[in-house]
C-alpha cells in the first residue's frame, strides 16, 4: 500500500517521519500550488492508493481543539469560491455551478477511510483559504461561511485533485494557532509539528487497514 503525503513546506515534510512506501513531496504553499503538486506527484510517480494532505492548521474561535491536537478532515471546503453580494455569500451551489463531482464547495473525503480512524481521533471539518484569519471578523466569517473547526491553505485542493485521478484521500492538520485579532494569536509551531510527527504514522497506518 503506496502513500503520497503532500505538505505545503519543508518544515512540516521534514517533521514526518519515514513511513514505509510513503512518499513525502513539499508541494508549495496555497491551493494552486498543492492542487498542481498532487496532480503531478500521482502521475509521476504514482501509483497511490492513499494521498494525505498533512500540515499546520489553526483553530476556529470556540472550538474544543487546544494547540498541539492532531485533526483529521471529514470534509475539506473550500472557503472563498462564489458570489459575495451587499446582502449575503452565496457559495458555488447557490450559484447553480459545480466544482466537481460534488455538491457545492465541500470536497468530501473517503467514508471508508474516516471509518477506519480509531474512535480517539480528533474529527472534524477543515476551511481551505486563500487568506488566512488575522481577525476577529475574518475567523467569523470562515467559521459562518464553512462550519470548519480549523483553517489552512491547501487541504481541499490537494483532496479535489486527489479525486479526479480517483485516488482516496483525507485531510490530517495539527492545530499550530488560535485565529482572530492577530495581536492576540497564540502560536507554537514546534508543538503542532512535533504532534504531526508523532500521530501521523499512526493514522496512515490505521486508513491502510481492512
Amino acid at each position: 500500500m503506496r502513500t503520497l503525503i503532500v505538505t505545503a513546506v519543508e518544515a512540516e515534510a521534514d517533521a514526518i517521519p519515514e513511513i514505509a512506501d510513503t512518499v513525502v513531496v513539499a508541494g508549495g504553499i496555497g491551493r494552486t500550488n498543492a492542487a498542481a503538486a498532487t496532480t503531478e506527484a500521482i502521475l509521476t510517480r504514482g501509483p497511490f492508493d492513499l494521498v494525505v494532505s498533512a500540515g499546520i492548521a489553526g483553530m476556529m474561535p470556540g472550538v474544543e481543539l487546544q494547540i498541539g491536537d492532531v485533526l483529521v478532515a471529514e470534509a475539506c471546503v473550500y472557503c472563498e469560491e462564489g458570489l459575495q453580494t451587499q446582502d449575503a455569500y452565496l457559495d458555488m451551489h447557490a450559484m447553480g455551478f459545480s466544482l466537481g463531482d460534488f455538491q457545492g464547495n465541500t470536497v468530501p473525503v473517503d467514508t471508508d477511510l474516516l471509518d477506519r480512524l480509531p474512535e480517539s481521533v480528533l474529527i472534524g471539518r477543515i476551511a481551505t483559504v486563500a487568506t488566512c484569519s488575522g481577525s476577529d471578523i475574518q475567523a467569523e466569517l470562515v467559521a459562518r461561511r464553512t462550519s470548519a473547526v480549523a483553517e489552512a491553505m491547501e487541504g481541499a485542493a490537494v483532496v479535489h485533485a486527489a479525486r479526479r485521478l480517483d485516488v482516496p484521500a483525507i485531510e490530517v492538520r495539527a492545530i499550530s494557532n488560535t485565529t482572530g485579532d492577530r495581536d492576540r494569536q497564540q502560536w507554537d509551531i514546534a508543538a503542532a509539528l512535533t504532534a504531526l510527527g508523532d500521530q501521523l504514522p499512526d493514522i496512515v497506518a490505521a486508513l491502510h487497514a481492512d
